[in-house]
């Protein structure tokens, strides 16, 4: 009978320490508990401040680092005690927030479990200093730029922007050995050609202007290729790489050259996902990259996962696409052509507008969603289509009888992204 208790212990020990050190198991351990409660996108300072008291609670190290251009505090967040120093910041652009979310749910999760052995084996091997919401001004209007209404990443050469110089006191004082620079891009970008959306996509910053790698860099590459392996467990064919062009007036590239190896992480989406799905991956994204280079992992990742990544591309899909409707010109004729239709980017409370795109033959694009309107009239509420009409249509079928410049009442009625009446297939 004690043996079987000892065996027993054993095992819950054994457990108890190897817990949660797969993608699906970081998975599982971010459903189970996450201090982010809102979209992202919602998320103003005042917000911030109520997540950093929860931390602050759970005892981790929080100081008030600076002020922004609007005199709203920026703070940094410390955990762990160990030799290597890993810098995250988030959100220097104000309308790309995901990342801030989710450096929030990894801390939470790293301070409340220290006691498994692993993550107590992260804790004195490496140190982490995290910026959530570099730029609270553009966070609050929901606008990239901060209140001069200059990008502060491209501000590392002149350094304009009280947040842009905070930044780069913040790495010039600690010296950071890793940093991971945390954004948002376009929800529309895809994975090359693929016509798939790049709901995460990834660049290990060189730094040099030819591109030159030195030993930061290599590692930065094989730290994005267990990223990928880690990701491809739920947006297999959905990663992406970032373009590598050098930008000098960039912080991602500055501090690279200034001796602090930076990851790119840019957060895309994912049709019929939601943003706290997004979160997720971010949080497995971190959490795979700083085991890996505790554990070791990392130095026999294949950086040929990262590297055979298809670079970033644009203006291949569209968030809606009527396929051959018929539209009626100013002058009253009729024409065949496909419509295209964006989203602009709001907070997920808001009624995003929605305008037309693209007009004519778009058989070489992809919609997220498409609909067959051959055979029907389109008519647009605002009256004639044009680029940059709002994207309210009504359908009505056509037959020999309809005059096309008298059209009866509509069918179906497409409204701000929804079928308000009937539906094209």
């Amino acid at each position: 009978m004690k043996q079987v208790l000892l065996i027993l212990i054993v095992l819950l020990s054994f457990f108890m320490n190897t817990i949660a050190q797969t993608p699906k198991e970081y998975s599982a351990v971010w459903d189970k508990k996450h201090i982010s409660n809102l979209n992202p996108s919602q998320m103003r300072h005042k917000d911030l401040l109520v997540y950093l008291e929860k931390l602050k609670k759970l005892g981790l190290k929080i100081d008030e680092v600076g002020k922004s251009y609007g005199n709203r505090e920026i703070f940094k967040v410390a955990w762990g005690t160990g030799k290597l120093k890993v810098f995250m910041w988030s959100q220097m652009h104000g309308d790309e927030p995901t990342a801030t979310s989710a450096l929030v749910d990894l801390l939470a999760f790293l301070q409340t479990n220290k006691k498994l052995g692993w993550v107590k084996k992260l804790s004195e091997s490496i140190t982490i200093h995290a910026v959530p919401m570099l730029n609270p001004d553009g966070s609050e209007l929901f606008q990239r730029r901060n209140l001069q209404f200059i990008d502060i990443n491209r501000d590392a050469r002149r350094l304009e922007t009280p947040e842009g110089q905070l930044l780069k006191k913040l790495r010039d004082e600690w010296q950071p050995d890793i940093g991971f620079n945390l954004h948002n891009q376009n929800s529309l970008t895809t994975v090359g050609d693929t016509k798939k959306q790049a709901t995460i996509s990834l660049l290990a910053v060189s730094g040099d202007e030819k591109g030159v790698s030195n030993e930061g860099h290599l590692r930065s590459r094989r730290i994005c290729s267990v990223m990928v392996k880690s990701l491809e467990t739920f947006i297999k064919g959905n990663i992406g790489r970032y373009d590598d062009e050098y930008n000098p007036r960039a912080f991602g590239d500055m501090i690279s050259a200034w001796g602090t190896p930076v990851i790119l992480v840019e957060t895309g989406a994912l049709h019929g996902k939601d943003e706290m799905f997004l979160i997720k991956l971010n949080f497995i994204a971190y959490l795979s990259a700083l085991q890996s280079i505790v554990d070791g992992s990392e130095k026999k990742a294949s950086m040929d996962v990262y590297d055979k990544l298809p670079f970033n591309a644009s203006d291949d899909i569209f968030n809606f696409i009527f396929r051959k409707a018929t539209i009626l010109s100013e002058n009253g004729e009729p024409y065949v052509a496909d419509v295209a239709v964006n989203i602009e980017r709001r907070r997920a409370n808001e009624q995003a507008p929605m305008y037309v795109r693209e007009i004519g033959d778009l058989s070489v694009f992809s919609g997220l969603e498409e609909f067959n309107a051959e055979g029907y009239f389109l008519s647009p509420k605002e009256g004639f289509l044009k680029i940059g009409s709002d994207a309210e249509f009504s359908f009505v079928k056509k037959t020999s009888k309809i005059d096309p410049k008298k059209l009866p009442e509509a069918e179906a009625i497409f409204s701000k992204g929804k079928w308000t009446k009937g539906k094209l297939k």
